[in-house]
C-alpha cells in the first residue's frame, strides 16, 4: 500500500476533479501491474495496472489508495475490470466518501467473491485526497494557503523587496505545491507588487522530486485573480504565459478595463460583491462550481487576513528562512487588525516541521478543517467584513 500511495502523488494535479489514486498489484511477491489515475476521461489507476500486468492479473492481490468505482461515468466502471481480470484480493486504504460510490465499490467486489481488507494506511490516504473529499462534501475547493518569511515575520521588507526570502529547495516545493493545485490564487495586490507568473517550471519541479522518473511537462494550474476594480495590468506576466487566467471583478470593474484583460487572453467574471471588494466565499462557490478541488493561496497579508477571517482557510504552508529584516512597516504573511488576546491565538493541529536547505517548512491544519466532510467550518474573526484586497 505504501507504494501505491506513493503512485497516488503522481496524479495529484493531474487527475482533477477525479482523485488521485494508486495501485499495485502483487502476484506471488513481485509487482506485476501498477499505475496511478490519468487525466479525467482517460485511465483510473487500477485498470493501468490491470493493462500492465495482463493474463498476470488472474489470481493477482490488489492494492489500490481509494475505492475502486462501480458506476458509469467518463469510464467505465473499474470494479468490473477487477472482477473480469480475475484478482483474488483487494485491499482498499479506504472508502470514497462520494454518493456515486459510498461503499458501492467494496461491495461489487464482496458479491463476485472478491477478499476485500479495508483501512490500510487510511490516514495516509485521505490527506492525500483532502481537496476531493472537502468538494465532494460542501462543493467548495479545499485551501491551503502558503507564504514565505524571515524569522523575524516579514515577507518583504519595508521597500517591498521580496526576492528572494527562501532559497531554492523551497521554491522547489512551492513549484511541486502548484502543481498538485487545481488553481492558484492571489489578489491584485500582489499582480501589481510582484508581477508574478504563477506558473510550474519544470526544472523547479524535477527539483522537488529528483528521485521520480521524467514526466511530460506539468499541468499549469488555473491562475485567478481577485480584483474588485480591475486593476490588473493588461501586460502582467501572467497574461504574457500559456494557461487560463480567471480575474473575478464586481460591478465597480470599469467595462473598458475589463474589455481590455479580455483582449489580453484573460476570462474576466463578475461575482458579488462586499463593501465594493469581491465576495470571498462567492469566489470560492464559483471555483468550486467549475471543478476546482483545491486552491493554494499565495497572496499577501491584506487577502490572507480576510480568508481567515472568513473561516475559509483549511491549511497553512509557512516557510522560513533564517534572515532577519527588521522595519516597523516590512509586510507580514497575516495583516489586518489582529487579535486583541494571545488567547484567541489561532492555534494549527497536526502540525510538521521540514527542512528544506536552510529554511524551514512549517505545515498545519486549521482548527475545524478536519470536519469538512460534515460541512462545518472554523471562523476566526480578524478585521472586519470578508473581502479580498482587490
Amino acid at each position: 500500500m505504501a507504494r501505491a500511495l506513493k503512485l497516488a502523488e503522481r496524479a495529484l494535479g493531474l487527475s482533477s476533479p477525479n482523485p488521485a489514486v494508486g495501485a499495485v498489484l502483487v502476484k506471488d511477491g513481485r509487482i506485476v501491474g501498477e499505475g496511478w489515475t490519468q487525466a479525467p476521461g482517460q485511465a483510473h489507476a487500477e485498470i493501468v495496472a490491470l493493462q500492465q500486468a495482463g493474463a498476470a492479473a488472474a489470481g493477482a492481490t490488489l492494492y489500490v489508495t481509494l475505492e475502486p468505482c462501480c458506476h458509469y461515468g467518463r469510464t467505465p466502471p473499474c470494479c468490473e475490470a477487477i472482477v473480469r481480470a480475475g484478482v483474488r484480493e483487494v485491499h482498499i486504504a479506504m472508502l470514497d466518501p462520494s454518493p456515486w460510490v459510498a461503499g458501492g465499490g467494496q461491495r461489487h467486489l464482496a458479491r463476485a467473491g472478491i477478499v476485500t481488507v479495508l483501512g490500510e494506511h487510511e490516514q495516509e490516504a485521505r490527506r492525500l485526497n483532502e481537496g476531493y473529499f472537502k468538494h465532494v462534501a460542501t462543493g467548495l475547493p479545499f485551501v491551503a494557503v502558503k507564504w514565505a518569511m524571515t524569522l523575524d515575520g516579514k515577507i518583504a521588507t519595508r521597500t517591498g523587496s521580496s526576492f528572494w526570502v527562501t532559497g531554492p529547495a523551497a521554491r522547489a516545493r512551492v513549484a511541486q505545491l502548484r502543481a498538485r493545485s487545481d488553481a492558484v490564487l492571489v489578489g491584485v495586490g500582489t499582480v501589481l507588487a510582484d508581477d508574478p507568473q504563477l506558473t510550474v517550471r519544470p526544472e523547479l519541479l524535477r527539483a522537488a522530486a529528483p528521485d521520480q522518473p521524467a514526466e511530460p511537462p506539468p499541468r499549469q494550474p488555473l491562475r485567478v485573480v481577485l480584483d474588485s476594480r480591475a486593476r490588473t495590468p493588461p501586460t502582467a506576466r501572467l497574461l504574457q504565459r500559456n494557461g487560463h487566467v480567471l480575474i473575478l471583478v464586481t460591478d465597480h470593474a470599469p467595462a473598458d478595463r475589463r474589455a481590455a484583460l479580455a483582449a489580453a487572453g484573460a476570462e474576466v467574471v463578475v461575482v458579488p460583491e462586499q463593501h465594493g471588494r469581491v465576495h470571498l466565499p462567492a469566489a470560492l462557490q464559483l471555483l468550486g462550481e467549475r471543478g476546482v478541488t483545491s486552491v493554494l493561496v499565495e497572496a499577501g497579508g491584506t487577502l490572507v487576513a480576510a480568508l481567515l477571517e472568513a473561516g475559509l482557510v483549511d491549511k497553512v504552508y509557512a516557510f522560513i528562512a533564517p534572515k532577519i529584516v527588521g522595519g516597523t512597516n516590512a509586510l507580514t504573511p497575516v495583516e489586518g487588525t489582529g487579535l486583541d488576546n494571545m488567547a484567541q491565538a489561532l492555534a494549527l493541529r497536526d502540525v510538521t516541521v521540514e527542512q528544506l536547505g536552510d529554511d524551514l517548512l512549517v505545515t498545519g491544519y486549521l482548527p475545524g478543517a478536519a470536519e469538512v466532510s460534515n460541512g462545518v467550518v472554523a471562523t476566526w474573526r480578524v478585521a472586519g467584513p470578508a473581502h479580498a484586497e482587490g
